[in-house]
Order: structure tokens, then C-alpha cells, then sequence
């Protein structure tokens, strides 16, 4: 099973750069056979633009993920806080081993009746795309 992340282009290119090792969220995957993550970037790319493998997911307080994060995470501390504005709980998804695809897959063409995902949603297959 693999799982498709909607993620701001910024925080896409953070992945792939190397600066962001851990990716943030409020919910989690129920699913513990998760293989993949997929990254749909969207706002103005629309595509699904690279993958990672999932290392450690830490739990915590908002607080507790920020100290513990913080350096690694590609996000400033004031967007960071704004997302999690009213939370009690906040996840943070190591990321091993990403890939950019060479060229991005536009999900409506791949996936039968697409819709991007608020947070994330379960795929029952790989996306296949050209690794850089």
C-alpha cells in the first residue's frame, strides 16, 4: 500500500534538496503497511512530482515535534505554529530515501477520477515515473 501526500511546491523542493528530512501532519495513516509516499504538489503544479520512503514517525504535542524537528523540518517556526494552530496532537514523518520524477505525472491522466487529497489518501498501486 502507498499513500499520496498533497504538499506545496516549496516544501516539495525542500524534500528533494535535502533540507526537509521530516514532513509534518496532523493525522496520520491508520495503515501500517505503508511502502511509499507519493507527493502531489499542488497550488500551481498540480503533478505528482517525486516519492519517498518513510523511516520513523515521531508523535507529540505540536511543542514536542517543533524542539525535536525543528532543524530538520524546511519549515519556519511561525508557518510551522500556524499550521498547527489548535492541534493537540502532531506527527512528523521521517523521509528516506526521495526521489524527484524526471518528468512530473499528472495524476488525472494516471489516476481514475482523481481528486487531490486534502491531507493524504491510500493508493493501491505504485506510480511509476523516471527517477532523476
Amino acid at each position: 500500500m502507498n499513500v499520496l501526500l498533497s504538499i506545496e511546491p516549496k516544501y516539495a523542493e525542500a524534500v528533494f534538496s535535502g533540507i526537509k528530512k521530516y514532513e509534518f501532519r496532523r493525522t496520520i495513516f491508520k495503515r501500517k503497511d505503508i511502502d511509499r509516499v507519493y507527493l502531489y504538489s499542488n497550488s500551481t503544479v498540480k503533478k505528482i512530482v517525486g516519492s519517498f520512503e518513510i523511516g520513523i514517525i515521531l508523535e507529540g504535542t505540536p511543542q514536542e515535534i517543533w524542539r525535536k524537528c525543528h532543524k530538520y523540518g524546511g519549515i519556519s517556526e511561525e508557518d510551522f505554529f500556524k499550521y498547527f494552530g489548535g492541534a493537540r496532537k502532531a506527527f512528523a514523518i521521517e523521509i528516506k530515501n526521495a526521489q524527484r520524477f524526471y518528468e512530473p505525472i499528472d495524476p488525472y491522466s494516471t489516476i481514475v477520477k482523481f481528486t487531490p487529497p486534502q491531507s493524504f489518501y491510500y493508493l493501491a498501486f505504485d506510480i511509476k515515473g523516471r527517477v532523476i
